[in-house]
Parts: C-alpha cells; structure tokens; sequence
C-alpha cells in the first residue's frame, strides 16, 4: 500500500515538472524570430523611387531633357552663304563684282564645285580642266555664255579695265604672256586652274606679281552688269 502511494507521487511530480518545461520552451521558442522587430512598411500607394548611387561620381547627373527640339535656321542671303567658305572673299562679301548678286553668286558656286579638280590642258571639264576651259565653264554654268577659246583669242573679244574696277569679282586676269588666264577675286587674288595645284586660289604677290599681262571684262551684252 505504502508502495503504491509513493508510485503515484512520483507520477505526480514528473506530470508537474514537465508542464513547467513545456511551458518554458514556449516562452522561448515565442521569443526567437528570424525578422528583425519594429521594421518600418513602405507605403502600399507610394510610387517607386529610381534608385540613385551614393558613390561619387566625376560625371555631373544630367536630367532628362523633356522638351521637343527646334533648330531655327539663320536666314542668310545667297551671297554671303557661298562665300563664307572661300578663300577670299572680300570683293564679293563688300558687293564690288563685275556682274549682278545673281549671277556672281551663280559663278562663285561653280568655281568652289570645281574646287581642287586636276589640270588637263585642252579640257573643259567635267574632271579636268585648263585655264581657259574652267573659265568657260564656269561662266557658262551662271547663264553667260560665250564660245570657247583660248586665253589669247578671249583677250582680244572682251574689254579693258583699269583702276579699281579691275579688282572686282568676275573680272578676268591674264598673264604668262596671254598663255593664262583666271578669275579675280578681288586686290589681293584670282581663282584658276592652275597646272600644278587644280582649280585653286592664287594671290597676286609673289610668284604672279611680274606674270601678269592686264585685267578684262566680257562684253556687256554676255552678262548683266553690276549697276
């Protein structure tokens, strides 16, 4: 009997002892998260912000450019358009040419497409030129026509010119005793084609300065005359 009781005591004590532990693990258990406590939430209706880099950087952040872009052209006369490029450009930019804007213009255009194109003597282009066959056509291509000649025979068909008038676009030079010919530019060059160099610029000092022969203009009824 005495047997008995101590049994059931000691059942007793082991019941209450293990509803202590159990109790105590879940105490622990409840206490262990494998996320960090008090994490603030993102808003649910807040867009999403770029990520932007805290690194320094050597190149400055440009924002976006959100405006259409629209290119004014400058208006700028026909003129002045073409001359912009050459190499001389005085007498046709201050207005002093032999013939009208139109038409000085027109023979601008043609000696700056002929531009560094090879010597040939005898040819009038389109790929080869000697002097006399780049004047030609280059007159011929502003509307002004006349027949094509040599240096000499087309000295003796056109008209002298002295003083100022002899620096003014359009007007023709000759040197190397009638065997060249170009065009003037202004007081300080001609355009020709030259034998070693192509269609080019040439300034009157140096090498031209004993070479040259005299100054003529085509006769009025060939082109319209600058007033």
């Amino acid at each position: 009997m005495a047997f008995a009781v101590s049994l059931i005591a000691a059942g007793f004590v082991l019941s209450a002892s293990y509803q202590v532990y159990a109790q105590d693990r879940s105490r622990v258990v409840k206490s262990v998260s494998s996320q960090p406590l008090h994490q603030p939430q993102a808003p649910s209706n807040s867009p999403k912000q770029p990520l932007v880099s805290t690194q320094p950087t050597s190149r400055p952040v440009r924002p976006v450019l959100t405006n259409e872009i629209v290119v004014q052209p400058k208006p700028e006369s026909l003129v002045k358009k073409i001359v912009s490029s050459s190499p001389s450009m005085g007498a046709l930019a201050a207005g002093r040419m032999v013939y009208n804007a139109g038409t000085s213009a027109m023979l601008m255009r043609g000696i700056q497409s002929r531009w560094g194109i090879p010597y040939l003597y005898g040819s009038s282009g389109p790929n080869r030129y000697d002097c006399s066959g780049f004047v030609w056509s280059v007159f011929r291509d502003a509307g002004i026509e006349f027949t094509r000649s040599s240096a000499r025979t087309l000295w003796a068909a056109s008209i002298p010119v002295e003083g100022d008038d002899r620096y003014k676009f359009g007007t023709l030079v000759f040197l190397n005793g009638l065997g060249h010919m170009g065009i003037v530019a202004d007081e300080n060059g001609f355009y020709h084609a030259s034998s070693s160099k192509g269609i080019t610029y040439s300034p009157f000092k140096g090498y031209w300065a004993n070479r040259i022969v005299g100054f003529r203009r085509l006769p009025v009824g060939m082109a319209p005359v600058q007033e």
